[in-house]
């Protein structure tokens, strides 16, 4: 939901809030850092009094800020036990340990029901800041938005980005239960189409890959440039680059679930975890294969599908591009082209992208009948 503040006051009070917030949290990080505390009630007890004084804020606010930098380190020490910091762990882990937590200056700022208060009917809210505590700012969301914040729950996010203020609120959805699917709905994922499914529909990504070249050949200028507001251009040029192929997965994850809803089926993907560092790529097509967002695209389609009560099931993805989805021959010779699929033992000719969602979702009706996949609370359809 984004923040309309009615004056350049109520906009400056937000800034400052935003600002002061995080040079706080940077001192408590400073200070869990240095004195090894990193358990709440140990930390509050040892920088409560200090930051609140220093820094001007109220009693809640000032709690608020080192959950903030408690939940910060304890998410850093999952990343470093999962092993999760890339190809140069051991000296990103190094790093990690030996330098404190910074926070952005823009960095969101947690609020919960004590500092924050929403009025549905109105669509405003009253916030705290540090010059005061707002009343009657108003909100612009869409109809769907606002019909879910009647189930908002826990705490939500102050967020300043490219000087405008949103707010981040959780909402509890229930979840329906999942249904026993009547078949499986395979879905191809890949770079020159994002999506096939085995229905035979193709999603192209022509057009976002032409919208990627374009924003990469704008960047590339605007780097040669070297001036600040090059860079101010960058960051709002990545922005808008992340929000455009984020709504394009959207749109594309909201037809397969719905294909499957309607057909009481489920939704057949394959798992696609580590691909990067398994396949290689030219040099020209580096840029392609990194900027490929198959991951969101498949989150996307798991949490529409939870919503909707499809199940959804991952699959090795090994040789779906090479086996016959007809007689199951495999043999690497059989995909001619990044589009042509010719079997060499039956002499199938298919869209390639299309006969690898058909193995998709053969592996799929085979994984489920052998009860590879524990089976969901059903309901009737």
């Amino acid at each position: 939901m984004r923040l309309l503040p009615a004056s350049t006051h109520d906009a400056d009070a937000l800034s400052a809030t935003v600002h002061t917030c995080n040079q706080a949290a940077n001192s408590v990080s400073e200070a869990a850092h240095t004195k090894g505390l990193k358990r709440r009630n140990e930390l509050q007890e040892a920088v409560y009094y200090d930051t609140k004084a220093a820094f001007g804020l109220a009693a809640q606010p000032t709690v608020r800020v080192i959950k903030k930098v408690v939940d910060a380190y304890a998410a850093l020490r999952a990343t470093i036990d999962a092993g999760n910091l890339g190809p140069r762990g051991s000296k990103r882990r190094l790093r990690a340990e030996a330098t404190p937590i910074r926070f952005r200056a823009d960095a969101a700022q947690p609020y919960d029901d004590r500092i924050l208060t929403w009025n549905l009917d109105a669509r405003t809210v009253s916030v705290w800041t540090v010059a005061g505590r707002l009343k009657g700012i108003p909100f612009v969301c869409s109809p769907e938005a606002r019909r879910l914040l009647a189930r908002r729950k826990g705490e939500s996010d102050l967020v300043l980005r490219d000087g405008m203020f949103f707010l981040i609120a959780t909402i509890d959805v229930p979840e329906p239960a999942v249904y026993e699917p009547t078949g499986w709905l395979g879905v191809d994922l890949g770079i020159v189409n994002i999506a096939t499914t085995s229905d035979g529909r193709i999603m192209s990504g022509r057009g976002i890959d032409r919208y990627r070249r374009r924003h990469r050949d704008l960047r590339a200028k605007l780097r040669a440039k070297r001036t600040k507001s090059a860079k101010r251009a960058l960051k709002r040029l990545r922005r808008r680059e992340a929000r455009h192929c984020a709504q394009h997965n959207h749109i594309i994850a909201k037809k397969i679930v719905g294909t499957a809803e309607r057909t009481s089926r489920g939704v057949a993907l394959e798992d696609l975890g580590g691909i990067r560092k398994r396949v290689t790529a030219k040099k020209d097509q580096r840029a392609r294969l990194h900027s490929w967002a198959f991951a969101q695209l498949g989150a996307f389609i798991a949490y529409k599908a939870r919503r909707a009560g499809v199940p959804v099931l991952f699959v090795d993805p090994r040789d779906t591009s090479r086996q016959c989805s007809e007689c199951l021959y495999t043999h690497r010779s059989n995909r001619v082209s990044q589009a042509r699929f010719v079997c060499r033992a039956c002499g199938t000719v298919l869209h390639a992208d299309h006969n690898g969602s058909r193995n998709i979702r053969h592996r799929a009706d085979v994984a489920w009948q052998r009860g590879a996949v524990s089976r969901p609370r059903t309901t009737a359809r």
